[in-house]
């Protein structure tokens, strides 16, 4: 319950996000959260602003003694990506999230906890709203929709923000400054097809792969992590080459930029092979829950008897189709040949519609190099359209390139070191930061990342560390003593 939340410390940090996420804040249903943003500005008295698109920026003077000090930019995004588990009962739209405490973790019940963004996001408030901790002057810059296409970073005018350094709280490990990301383009696969009248003698089943942790697109990608497109996939393309398996429906997947956990197919087979379908395909799904045990342990392949449908999918369509997606590369394409354990470039088979004719298969490509991301965004669009799919690129937004002689890296690394007696993790992420898109319109900005420990980001497994929330907290109001003169 929220009322635990609000006990833990520190206190400014965690009442503030139990406030935040009693707001619904769905990527491109942001209105709620941005009218709850700027009610928050105006009722402590601070210059409030709303952009064209829907960021709001709120300034606040520096605190006595600091007037020296350059102004600062302290940013994170107001959305959050909404994913439960297939059995939890939530209404995203209508309800906050259920939030428990389970040892040194918050989690929620059965649904994404949105501590990406959301500590971030809540500590700038606790900053806002404090009347005791130093600071300089700052612009809290609060943007929209970073989990669905950076609209808000990319919409966000010149000439709106005066700060010298900007400070993203968007990093998921609190060893870590990070100092580059990786940029990124939506790859959408499309096609229409001829639905068949099913045939005699054919029996209706339906399979569905679910219990996969899912997890981020971009920072999990490398752990070997299942996707349920994949996977169904397989058992999809074993069915009808040797029990004359036809599709009906599939419906795998949802977000881009969360690896898919579940995925479901409606399909019909022969029914005087039915049997022996029955006994290959669990054959078939122990063999794969067997290569993933070690990641996946929870993994379910179910096969269920269902009514059978009255349309399937023309034949030759489908073959391309389950061939395409066997084809299509999915996980890591190329590790950074110049930092190392860094993914380079990757791609997530995020979803996949079949139904009524047509088709969509949705892809999130994600590089630090540009020239990589398409190459592999390339590969994807002549795997799709030898099946005869349009392929259509959208959403693109870019890395954002380290600058290891930066100022504002040097004081973090210092504090960071005098704070724990050790030195901390400099590095880019694969993943999408705003840094980078931020820059594009405030290119003398000097930009850094860091934040607490946060697990599973964008899985119902989402959880945040309290004890790690306690140090990074210690640590922005190191920081913030530490900002340089003008």
């Amino acid at each position: 319950m929220s009322s635990e939340i609000r006990q833990l410390q520190p206190q400014q940090l965690w009442n503030k996000f139990a406030d935040l996420n009693a707001v619904p804040r769905a990527s491109k249903k942001e209105e709620r959260v941005i009218a709850f943003m700027k009610d928050f500005g105006k009722n402590l008295g601070l210059e409030t602003i709303e952009d064209a698109v829907g960021n709001v920026i709120i300034k606040k003077p520096a605190t006595a003694g600091m007037e020296d000090r350059v102004t600062i930019v302290m940013q994170s995004h107001l959305d959050m990506v909404h994913q439960k588990n297939n059995d939890t009962d939530f209404d995203f739209d209508t309800q906050g999230i259920e939030m428990f405490v389970e040892g040194d973790w918050v989690k929620a019940k059965g649904t994404t906890l949105g501590a990406d963004n959301g500590l971030g996001v809540a500590t700038i408030m606790a900053i806002l709203e404090s009347t005791d901790i130093p600071h300089p002057a700052i612009e809290a810059l609060f943007t929209i929709d970073e989990e669905t296409g950076m609209t808000g970073a990319m919409g966000l005018k010149g000439g709106l923000l005066k700060g010298e350094i900007l400070l993203n709280l968007d990093t998921e490990e609190d060893d870590e400054i990070g100092v580059g990301c990786a940029g990124g383009v939506d790859v959408t696969a499309t096609r229409t097809y001829s639905e068949e009248e099913t045939p005699e003698f054919k029996i209706g089943y339906e399979i569905t792969v679910k219990g996969l942790q899912g997890g981020h697109s971009g920072m999990q990608i490398h752990e070997g992590l299942g996707n349920s497109n994949k996977i169904l996939n397989r058992v999809l393309f074993d069915g009808f080459e040797n029990f004359g398996l036809r599709i009906s429906e599939i419906d795998g997947g949802s977000l881009r930029n969360a690896i898919p956990r579940e995925s479901k197919a409606i399909v019909v087979i022969d029914a005087v092979h039915e049997d022996a379908f029955l006994l290959e395909i669990k054959q078939h799904a122990e063999t794969i829950k067997t290569e993933l045990k070690t990641m996946e342990p929870d993994l379910e392949i179910v096969i269920s008897k269902t009514d059978t449908p009255s349309k399937i999918m023309d034949l030759g369509v489908q073959e391309g189709l389950t061939r395409a997606l066997y084809a299509a590369l999915n996980g890591v394409y190329r590790m950074s040949a110049d930092i190392p354990d860094l993914v380079e470039t990757s791609n997530n088979i995020a979803r996949v519609i079949v139904k009524d004719g047509k088709i969509k298969i949705s892809c999130l490509t994600r590089s630090s190099v540009e020239s990589s991301k398409m190459d592999l965004a390339n590969t994807l669009r002549a795997t799709f359209e030898l099946t005869g799919c349009e392929v259509e690129f959208s959403g693109e937004y870019p890395g954002w390139t380290p600058n290891m002689d930066s100022a504002i890296l040097k004081v973090l690394s210092r504090i960071y070191k005098d704070m724990n007696g050790e030195e901390a993790h400099v590095a880019a992420c694969h993943a999408g930061l705003e840094c980078g898109i931020l820059g594009t319109n405030y290119p003398e900005m000097d930009m850094i990342s860091f934040g607490p420990n946060i697990k599973g980001a964008h899985s119902p497994d989402e959880r945040a560390q309290i004890s790690s929330a306690q140090k990074y907290w210690k640590f922005v109001l190191e920081v913030l003593k530490e900002i340089p003169l003008k």
